[in-house]
């Protein structure tokens, strides 16, 4: 820390208790001046030769015949007057960061300027000021912080101004000029750490660009704002690097993210840090994290803040959501909510984020061409995909919820279901994850619940676990298992997996009928769920279909497992009399393979394993 050394003599102060101060010298004093309720004995020549205020009092109380002075609102109390007062003795006194502010207000007001006397307070505070506090970083930051008390004429003064301007400029010099000290505990990357392999010069200190923003985290919001504003004027400092400064102040101040209970006092002060810093955003997209905005809205919610903030997060995030991650997206409701997480906001963020692609879409069709560049707002494929495997996890964490409603599950996922997914496991995980946490549901809501899943887009493993699987109904089994051993006989003909046939699919989407109709008992044997005993019997039957007689085969398997189907609950033993016939199996393959097909993948499904 710089310091000031003003005045030779010795310090001749004395106190005398707490209330009384004098001067001990062979001279007698003749004034006495109360600042507060402390009292100064003090001479009346060296005060008035470089006070002109002092001099008025004085002369003012000369001619009442009294030798006291009172000055009940000097700026910076007894102890700014005690150093003024020690000046005006040519006394030893030390000026620093701490205490130099309110000595230049107190001399401001006693009028110690140069027209008084030559190389009076004011002049060598300035002077002390410009050449060597303004140019030092911390003291910079100190001096700003104790301007607060004495705001206004520190205003006046323009010592805010100038020693904002000074910390912004110091913040947006070149990296390899910062040669002073400054707090940083914040991660390195291995350039800024000099760890770089493919440096081969000679090393140094790398000073990184973000080396300023925790030390700004200790001054107070509105001066940190000024701060922040003034550097964003010079504009010098990357947007990245604003970004990171506030969000380094944004977790300093707020409260945790888990923190639903705040004091009602403190509601209003972590309202105005929020609106600071959501206005103090770089307008940019990418320029602050995804994460960090969803910090922010927890934190509002937390805080209740109002709808036109939450709105405004919410429609940044939704600009970026393919960044965020799963437990981003997990925002706890508070007390007396019956839900554990907020999905009513995280719907609302992926609807910001579809919409981008819908207004994309709109303006390609309205400009009557087609537009083989990408523009601004149109998402990505890659985009889409990150945002439909989030969308599937995130579903997957709020369906252990028991409170959460069917028709919100199925919103959120009807949301993203336009997205392309080369494969449902992450979707398929979720249903079952809810289907075990809600066994109360109708048949009807697991049925609606199933039909989100695109059985040709389950992987190997999740085949597997889902014709084990009991909660399934028995007609997504049976897509499930028809398109295992379609996938299974195309792949020894080396030909490509087929779609499923009408028939098959209609086991899923309930196309008979129409949607009005009421559901027959067949209907209902197909949205009953599975026993054991029928899955066993039903793997083993289905198994007994892997042909190898390419296309030709296929299309005689679909043939055999669309009419077989139809008749499937006509016996609650599935398929057990349908298929005792060997004849529809006699083109492709001999009298025993079925046997040995059909007790192979029984003993295979008591080695599976689950994937849920």
């Amino acid at each position: 820390m710089k310091f000031m050394k003003l005045g030779s003599k010795p310090d001749c102060f004395h106190h005398d208790g707490k209330n009384m101060r004098y001067v001990a010298t062979e001279l007698a004093t003749d004034v006495v001046v109360h600042i507060a309720d402390v009292k100064f004995h003090l001479h009346k020549f060296p005060l008035l030769s470089k006070s002109a205020r002092l001099h008025k009092l004085v002369s003012s109380a000369n001619e009442g015949n009294c030798d006291e002075v009172c000055i009940p609102d000097i700026p910076g109390g007894p102890s700014a007057f005690e150093i003024c007062a020690k000046f005006c003795y040519g006394m030893t006194v030390d000026l620093n960061a701490y205490n130099i502010v309110s000595v230049r207000c107190a001399a401001e007001y006693l009028e110690m300027h140069e027209t008084v006397e030559k190389g009076n307070l004011i002049y060598k505070i300035d002077v002390f000021l410009n050449s060597t506090i303004f140019r030092s970083w911390k003291d910079s930051i100190i001096v700003l912080q104790t301007t607060k008390m004495l705001l206004l004429l520190c205003e006046e003064l323009k010592l805010v101004s100038h020693c904002v301007d000074a910390i912004a400029s110091m913040a947006s010099v070149d990296v390899s000029k910062v040669d002073w000290s400054y707090t940083y505990n914040r991660k390195k990357t291995l350039e800024e750490k000099g760890d770089d392999p493919n440096w081969n010069g000679i090393r140094s200190r790398t000073v990184p660009k973000d080396w300023w923003v925790e030390d700004l985290c200790e001054l107070g919001l509105e001066m940190y704002k000024r701060v922040i504003i003034t550097i964003k004027n010079k504009g010098i400092v990357s947007n990245e690097v604003l970004g990171e400064a506030l969000k380094a102040y944004a977790y300093q101040k707020l409260p945790s993210s888990g923190k639903c209970v705040i004091q009602q006092n403190e509601m209003l002060k972590f309202r105005a840090i929020l609106d600071t810093i959501l206005w103090l955003l770089p307008a940019e997209k990418g320029t602050i994290s995804c994460s960090f905005l969803l910090k922010l809205l927890k934190a509002a919610i937390s805080v209740t803040s109002g709808e036109k903030m939450k709105m405004e997060l919410v429609k940044r995030i939704g600009q970026q959501l393919e960044e965020a991650s799963v437990n981003d997206l997990l925002i706890q409701t508070c007390n007396g909510e019956s839900m554990m997480y907020d999905v009513v906001v995280v719907q609302k963020i992926v609807e910001e984020f579809v919409k981008q692609d819908g207004m994309a879409e709109s303006e390609t069709e309205n400009s009557g061409e087609i537009q083989e560049i990408r523009q601004p707002g149109i998402l990505s494929e890659a985009s889409k995909l990150m945002v439909a495997k989030l969308v599937d996890s995130y579903l997957c964490e709020i369906a252990k919820d028991p409170n959460l409603s069917l028709s919100m599950f199925i919103g959120i996922a009807e949301m993203v279901s336009s997205f392309t997914r080369p494969v449902h496991d992450g979707l398929y995980r979720a249903i079952d994850t809810y289907l075990k946490e809600h066994p109360g549901i109708s048949k009807s809501e697991r049925k609606r619940i199933c039909r989100l899943v695109d059985c040709k887009k389950l992987s190997p493993d999740a085949c597997m676990h889902a014709v084990q699987n009991e909660r399934l109904p028995l007609r997504v089994v049976v897509q499930v298992l028809f398109f295992e051993q379609v996938r299974a006989a195309a792949a020894s003909s080396g030909s490509n997996t087929p779609d499923l046939p009408k028939p098959i699919k209609d086991l899923n989407c309930g196309s008979y009928r129409s949607s009005r109709s009421a559901p027959t008992n067949e209907d209902e044997g197909w949205d009953a769920v599975a026993s054991p005993e029928e899955l066993r019997t039903l793997r083993g039957e289905l198994a007994a279909l892997r042909l190898n007689g390419g296309e030709n085969g296929i299309r005689n398997m679909d043939k055999v497992v669309i009419s077989k189907t139809k008749g499937l609950m006509m016996s609650k033993k599935i398929l057990s009399k349908i298929w005792s016939s060997k004849g529809g199996l006699a083109e492709n393959s001999g009298s025993d393979s079925s046997d040995s097909l059909g007790s192979t993948n029984a003993d295979e499904a008591k080695c599976r394993h689950s994937v849920s």
